[in-house]
């Protein structure tokens, strides 16, 4: 199916696709795309399209420039075409080219059909009034192509525009007829702001405040265009705007050319304040919350993070609107967050008055009667009003005007919260730009250097937080380097602590982000100022309330309390599942703040309190998760904190909900590292090896990269502390991750090792488990025989010492050695025995593990039906426990048996979800097995080509890992493949 797409050209341009909106690119590409669409399905000639693009002065490459734009759009706008097949939506058509938009619509088509529709329908004005209505609603702004500047003068667009406004007039006929002119005040001030010198649309405009009981700003209105008209025409008012002047009760003569004074002295108001700075160059995205904007009533508070630019989205906004407000726009810098020239709100006040007109000695010294007079001067009047950079809502407070016709836009870092409950506010946060806004903004700063470096650009916006003071910063950067790659900057900018000393222009402190940020930190109250400094010693990014409390040796009620202040501040954000983050700018400051700060020892007891924190939640989740792990103390779990209950980690849910573990330790994966090494270097060895030993088994669920560091970690700790006993069972968890990986060598040396100091430390148990572990890895590299023997032995061991599960999973183990002897039917009764082993002692995953290879062993035995139903008893069962290998295992195991049943559609799904899960985690053998299942599937159901091609992948990891199983597998369908093909 063709995809469906939307093309809006009045306003910006913009592109959805299956309603997706689609970056067009550069200013050039868009441009041609916006010329087709102004005569959607019409052809357009390459010489019209050169012409508009250049004027008389094309390069001699434009042909070949215009093709290239051309294919690029059509690559953008159809990314599912095949290489050669012609276009759909820009075919080639004579000498150009043509937009087909086959299912999908482009606005200015509705336009005119609605507004013909219009036309016809005046004999019946309510029916009219709805066309018209509807035809004016397609238009997202006053100018076709606003962000296309190369298309703004062509005489395609400037009809538009002018049937567009011949329409409002019409529009605004029928309502005011109908007595709704109160519809159309907003538009129709808009077009008369935006032609000054026209007065049919000011004519209108006096009639609609008439009609709506102003009758005084309708005279006002008329007056003002009187004046206009004689000061730059040296003309009198038209017949058309007299008459509507005279319609709602004006007298007396027109002012002549000539004329001098318009009244006595004194009687001239104050020129209109157009107080709002410059809009910010090359703005780019912010979609959403200009739409919010335009919908968010008359008092709106934007809200966000240090240098997310909350200003320059206000600003521009402001610009977009600013012909709603026609007595005038005002603009204050509060300063709050800057303590040394923060305004008060009395001197904003006596500013916002200045800006009005009032002389300075009128201005009243009494802060009531100053708020006062300031109510007076703009009640009733359309004033748009942006207070930048507020502190708190007492500054705010005297600010607001007394009637509903102003807007007030309010910027702040803080939440102001009194601001919306007290005083109907609209909130709205701004975030950090979306990747492909904050890659279109660097395009714009920066141009063709992000085409010809797309994947250092992509880094370098996340760099940055997709933050746009950062971005801009960084592209003066870029800009001064004209020489130097992109890709120099991304390494500089890589060390994050380096990045606030890179981020910094010099010249000007808004343009550093260490100065930005340092702002809002510096109005922190003490305590939540220590949190964000210690925030920097965290790990990873994700937190929450009660790691607050840790971090400041306080309650966790009191923790949370802390989350909402940081919150508030916006120097920290929620994830939307309970927890926070911080962008990494704001974490390289807390780490610089911390280490300046707090002292070596107050660094220390803090990493062990939060080392204490994490490893009691560790133990918790995985004593849940793994019942039968050996790495978890024999004493109950102890409640970290201080015995007058403060800094206390709560762990009740991790301790008794499945899924609360899972996720606490899915959240918990990223810091692991971080835990270890920082437990390593502090000393904290007890914490370090407790972190290894505890995750294990929830490690070796995958993926396995990060794994070898947290053992690794553990076992330096272990050899640090004299711990023989630790320092084994961590060889031995290091050699289970070897072989996970695929790395069969290192697997064997280590279990070896770990072997010979288990049996030297007396540690049966360590022993027994080592044994069953090596087993695996020499059953993994063919030596089936010595791998039994392994395996027996542990079973033995296990049996000795009365260890129920220990003996289970040794049978499993013990079961595949067997299996891949061929010794099916004693690998099926060892099976059969660990899994009621399992059920009885109610262990899932076990269960599990004992019926996905009870289902392997079966299959292999031709007793499919029976191995299906195991299989998928085991998929239940792994899923259920978040085990994503054995989802996997069970996945391909499935898609074996289904391509021996002849559902082979089945087996191939099944197949690739297990491949993909394999390729997340890491798990090598698993995918080389997973491969080889899928190019079984394949050639089953008749796609040679494709099998050979899984079952080569297949036999390049099974090289690289030295699984001669799977390489066995791999070349026997690699030859039945080739042998179907020929």
């Amino acid at each position: 199916m063709d995809p469906v797409l939307v093309v809006q050209i009045l306003g910006r341009l913009r592109v959805w696709r299956d309603g997706d909106e689609v970056d067009l690119g550069s200013q050039a590409r868009r441009a041609v795309l916006g010329l087709l669409a102004l005569t959607p399905d019409k052809p357009v000639r390459r010489h019209d399209l050169i012409d508009a693009m250049w004027g008389d002065d094309p390069p001699a490459s434009a042909v070949n420039v215009l093709q290239t734009h051309v294919k690029h759009l059509r690559r953008t706008l159809e990314p599912g075409r095949p290489a050669r097949a012609a276009s759909v939506v820009l075919p080639s058509t004579g000498d150009g080219y043509r937009l087909h938009l086959a299912g999908g619509s482009v606005d200015v088509v509705r336009f005119r059909d609605l507004a013909a529709a219009a036309i016809r329908a005046t004999a019946n004005p309510s029916r009219a009034v709805e066309l018209s209505g509807a035809a004016l609603a397609q238009w997202h702004g006053r100018r076709v192509l606003s962000d296309v500047p190369l298309l703004t003068r062509l005489p395609a667009v400037t009809r538009l525009t002018d049937e567009r406004r011949r329409l409002l007039a019409i529009h605004a006929e029928l309502l005011i007829n109908l007595g709704r002119a109160r519809e159309v005040l907003t538009t129709l001030a808009e077009d008369a702001d935006d032609h000054p010198l026209d007065e049919s649309v000011h004519a209108l405009l006096v009639r609609a405040l008439a009609a709506t009981g102003q009758r005084a700003r309708a005279a006002e209105t008329y007056r003002a265009m009187r004046d206009r008209l004689a000061d730059e025409l040296g003309v009198p008012p038209g017949v058309t705007l007299r008459s509507a002047y005279e319609q709602v009760g004006g007298a007396g003569p027109s002012r002549t050319p000539a004329a001098g004074a318009t009244g006595p002295p004194g009687t001239r108001r104050a020129p209109v304040p157009r107080q709002l700075p410059a809009e910010v160059t090359d703005f780019a995205g912010r979609a959403d919350e200009l739409r919010q904007l335009d919908t968010a009533g008359p008092l709106i508070l934007l809200c966000g993070t240090p240098g997310v630019g909350k200003t320059a989205l206000a600003v521009c906004w402001a610009h977009r609107v600013r012909s709603r407000f026609p007595d005038g726009q005002l603009f204050v810098d509060l300063r709050g967050f800057d303590a040394d020239r923060s305004v008060s709100a009395g001197d904003a006040l006596a500013l916002l008055l200045s800006m009005l007109g009032v002389p300075d000695g009128e201005i009243p010294t009494d802060p009531q009667h100053r708020m006062a007079r300031f109510r007076s001067a703009v009640a009733d009047r359309r004033l748009l009003i942006l207070l930048d950079n507020a502190g708190s809502v007492e500054q705010i407070r005297p600010l607001l005007p007394g009637t509903a016709s102003c807007t007030v836009v309010i910027t702040s870092r803080a939440h102001l919260g009194g601001l919306a409950a007290l005083h109907g506010a609209r909130r709205v946060e701004i975030n950090p730009l979306p990747v492909a806004d904050a890659v279109g903004l660097l395009r714009r700063l920066i141009g063709d250097r992000v085409a010809a470096a797309p994947a250092s650009a992509a880094t370098l916006v996340e760099q940055c937080a997709r933050l746009p003071l950062a971005l801009r910063v960084a592209a003066e950067l870029v800009v001064a380097r004209p020489g130097r790659p992109l890709a120099d900057l991304v390494a500089e900018l890589a060390d994050r602590q380096r990045r606030l000393d890179l981020l910094d222009l010099g010249d000007d402190p808004r343009a550093a982000v260490r100065e930005v940020i340092s702002w809002s930190y510096q109005r922190l109250p003490a305590v939540a100022a220590t949190a964000f400094r210690r925030l920097g010693l965290l790990p990873a990014a994700v937190f929450d309330g009660h790691l607050l409390a840790v971090l400041t040796e306080t309650k966790p009620a009191n923790g949370h309390r802390l989350a909402g202040v940081l919150s508030q501040a916006h120097l920290v954000q929620a994830t939307g599942d309970g927890r926070l983050t911080q962008h990494d700018l704001l974490r390289a400051y807390a780490t610089e703040l911390v280490h300046r700060i707090d002292t070596d020892d107050d660094r220390r007891a803090t990493i062990g309190r939060l080392l204490d924190c994490y490893l009691a939640h560790a133990r918790a989740a995985t004593r849940l998760l793994y019942p039968s792990h050996v790495g978890q103390p024999a004493d109950p779990c102890p409640t970290v904190g201080h015995p007058d209950g403060t800094a206390t980690c709560t762990m009740a849910d991790i301790a008794t909900n499945i899924h609360a573990a899972r996720t606490w330790l899915d959240s918990v994966r990223p810091a692991l590292d971080g835990l270890g090494s920082a437990a390593v270097h502090h000393g904290f060895t007890a914490q370090a090896i407790g972190l290894a030993l505890a995750l294990q088994d929830y490690l070796t669920g995958g993926p396995h990269d990060g794994a070898l560091a947290v053992q690794r970690h553990g076992l330096s700790a272990a050899r640090a502390a004299g711990d023989r006993v630790a320092e084994a069972t961590l060889l031995s968890n290091i050699g289970d991750i070897h072989r996970l990986l695929g790395q069969y060598g290192p697997a064997v040396e280590q279990h070896r090792r770990a072997l010979a100091m288990h049996r030297t430390a007396g540690n049966d148990r360590g022993a027994a488990r080592t044994l069953t572990r090596l087993g695996i890895v020499l059953e993994r590299i063919g030596d089936h025989g010595a791998a039994t023997r392994r395996h027996r032995q542990a079973v033995a061991v296990y049996r000795r010492l009365g260890d129920r599960t220990g003996e289970a999973s040794a049978l499993v183990n013990l079961a595949n050695a067997l299996s891949a002897g061929d010794r099916l039917d004693l690998a099926a009764d060892a099976l059969d025995r660990a899994r009621d082993t399992f059920r009885d002692l109610d262990e899932r995953v076990g269960e599990a593990s004992a019926l996905a290879n009870l289902g392997e062993v079966l299959t292999r035995l031709g007793r499919y039906q029976l191995a299906s139903t195991a299989l998928n008893e085991a998929l239940a069962l792994f899923r259920r426990a978040g085990h994503r290998d054995g989802e996997a295992t069970a996945l391909s195991n499935l898609g074996t048996v289904n391509t021996h049943l002849g559902a082979f559609d089945t087996a191939v799904r099944q197949s690739r979800t297990a491949l993909a899960i394999f390729q997340a985690s890491g798990h090598q053998y698993g995918q080389a097995s997973a491969l080889n299942v899928l190019g079984s599937a394949l050639l089953s159901m008749g796609s040679p080509a494709q099998a050979r091609h899984h079952y080569a992948e297949a036999l390049t990891i099974a090289q690289a890992t030295g699984d001669t199983d799977e390489m066995a597998r791999a070349r026997a369908g690699i030859a039945m493949a080739q042998t179907s093909e020929s």
